[in-house]
């Protein structure tokens, strides 16, 4: 009964542990069946004793009469103790305790490989963040940039715009600079007209 109790109970945890399938892959008898053959060979081996016949008072006396033999060792040899053991299903128990133990290892083992990936994925992503870091840095300056040569080209314009501007006015006052220097020069030129006709006048009047 003690034996049926532990076996339901490393069962159950063995299926709480996700390893019922992997138990069951293997060819070993169940809890059930163990306990079952330990019955049928129990039963098998018991047989009911047969009625001894009566003894008479003769038969008595040389039986008291008779030293009586030592009793033999009841110990068991390595052979019937390792039979015995079969019968009560221990080295089923221990076959199962033995797979429980490689499934454990084998779980340590994923779990192991679990960390190792997880942590490789870590350095990665940390790897990434670095570089995503450098690249945003990067794009920050080039912004920078992008923003003072706008600046630069605007304040470019505004001078180009009042450098304009001057040339024009500059043009305009050299028009009219043109301009009053013409009427001079026609100024001149009249009065130097006027002056030879007087002079002409002058002479053929004398």
């Amino acid at each position: 009964m003690v034996i049926s109790i532990t076996f339901i109970l490393l069962t159950s945890f063995v299926e709480a542990m996700g390893f019922g399938n992997w138990l069951k892959d293997k060819d070993e008898p169940s809890g059930g069946e163990i306990e079952r053959e330990f019955q049928t060979e129990a039963s098998s081996n018991f047989t009911e004793p047969e009625p001894e016949p009566e003894r008479s008072a003769e038969d008595n006396t040389e039986t008291s009469s008779e030293p009586a033999e030592e009793p033999t060792s009841q110990s068991q040899t390595p052979e019937e103790s390792s039979s015995s053991a079969g019968q009560l299903g221990i080295q089923e128990l221990m076959n199962k305790r033995a797979k429980l133990e490689e499934a454990i290892d084998y779980v340590g083992l994923l779990i192991k490989n679990l960390k190792d990936k997880r942590t490789k994925l870590v350095k990665n992503i940390e790897d990434e963040l670095v570089d995503i870091g450098n690249l945003k840095e990067k794009l920050t300056k080039i912004n920078q940039f992008i923003s003072e040569e706008k600046q630069g080209l605007e304040d470019l314009s505004a001078k180009r715009s009042r450098a304009e501007k001057d040339a024009d006015e500059v043009g305009s006052i050299v028009y009219n600079m043109r301009d009053r220097i013409a009427e001079i020069d026609k100024i001149i030129a009249d009065e130097a007209n006027r002056i030879k006709s007087f002079k002409e006048s002058r002479s053929s009047s004398s």
